[in-house]
C-alpha cells in the first residue's frame, strides 16, 4: 500500500510537457528583456551617469511627485474604499467599476480626459484659472494629478479588500463602549487594515513613479518641472541610449525592491 501511494505521489508530481514548455517560454518572455537591460548597462560609467544633473533632477522630481500623488490618493482613496466596503447605496457596483477604470484605460486617454477637465478650456480648468489663478496642465501639480489619477485604483482596491476581511466585532465593541464613528475609524479600523493600507500605498507609489502616458499628455515633458524618470528615459532614447538604459535600471531596481517587499502578502507558502 505504501509503495502504491508513493507511485501515486510521483505520478502526481510529474509536470506535463504540454504545460512545461509554454510555461518556460512565458518565463523567458518576461525575464529575457530584463536580462538584456542588465547586459547592456554601462557598469563602468554607471556612478558618473547616475550623478549627471539631468538624472538627479528627474529622479528628485519623480520621488517628489510620486510621494505627493500617494498622499493625495491616501487622502481621497481611503474614505472611498471605506465607502465601497462598508456602506450599501444604490449604484455601488457602478462606482466600483468607475474606480477601477484607470486600471484598464490607456494612460494617454487618461491624459486627454484630464486636459478636457482641467485644461484652461476644460470643464473645471477655466473656472480654476479665472477664479483662483490656478493652472494645472504642464506644471508639477499637473504631474501629481496625472499620477494620482492612474495610481489611486491600486490603493482603493487594496484597502477595500482589507476592510472587507477585517473583523468588524472590534468596531462594534468600540461603539458599545461609547466611541464615536471617527474615533472608531481612527483607533480601531485603520490599525486593523494597516497591512493592507501599507501594501496599497506602496503599490500606489510605485505606479505613480512609473507613470508615463497620462503625464506626458497632461503635463508635458519639461526638464526640472514635469520631466519625471519615465519621460527622461523616453527622451534619452533619442539622444543617448546608454543614459536611457541607466534610467531604466533605476526604475527596475525600485520595482524589484517593492515587489520583493510585498511578495509575502501575495503568495502564501504551503
Amino acid at each position: 500500500m505504501t509503495g502504491t501511494r508513493a507511485r501515486a505521489r510521483r505520478r502526481g508530481g510529474r509536470v506535463p510537457l504540454a504545460l512545461l514548455l509554454p510555461a518556460g517560454l512565458g518565463l523567458v518572455l518576461l525575464v529575457l528583456p530584463l536580462v538584456g537591460l542588465l547586459a547592456r548597462t554601462p557598469w563602468a560609467t554607471l556612478p558618473q551617469r547616475l550623478a549627471a544633473p539631468g538624472v538627479l533632477t528627474a529622479l528628485r522630481l519623480s520621488l517628489l511627485t510620486a510621494t505627493l500623488a500617494t498622499l493625495l490618493c491616501l487622502l481621497l482613496g481611503v474614505p472611498l474604499a471605506w465607502l465601497l466596503a462598508r456602506v450599501e447605496f444604490p449604484g455601488r457596483r457602478l462606482v466600483r467599476a468607475l474606480v477601477t477604470v484607470p486600471l484598464v484605460l490607456p494612460p494617454v486617454v487618461g491624459g486627454v480626459a484630464l486636459l478636457l477637465v482641467f485644461g484652461r478650456r476644460g470643464l473645471l480648468g477655466g473656472w480654476l484659472d479665472a477664479t483662483f489663478g490656478i493652472t494645472l496642465p504642464f506644471t508639477t501639480a499637473g504631474v501629481v494629478l496625472a499620477e494620482a489619477f492612474v495610481a489611486m485604483p491600486f490603493l482603493v482596491i487594496a484597502v477595500e479588500g482589507a476592510l472587507r476581511g477585517a473583523d468588524r466585532r472590534y468596531e462594534e465593541a468600540a461603539a458599545t463602549l461609547g466611541a464615536g464613528r471617527w474615533t472608531t475609524f481612527v483607533r480601531v479600523t485603520l490599525p486593523l487594515v494597516a497591512p493592507g493600507l501599507a501594501a496599497g500605498a506602496v503599490l500606489c507609489w510605485a505606479r505613480a513613479l512609473g507613470e508615463f502616458g497620462a503625464t506626458i499628455t497632461f503635463a508635458g515633458n519639461y526638464p526640472g518641472r514635469t520631466q519625471t524618470m519615465p519621460l527622461a528615459v523616453y527622451l534619452a532614447l533619442e539622444t543617448d541610449v546608454q543614459a536611457a538604459v541607466v534610467l531604466s535600471l533605476v526604475l527596475l531596481t525600485v520595482s524589484v525592491a517593492i515587489l520583493a517587499g510585498l511578495r509575502d502578502r501575495w503568495i502564501t507558502s504551503p
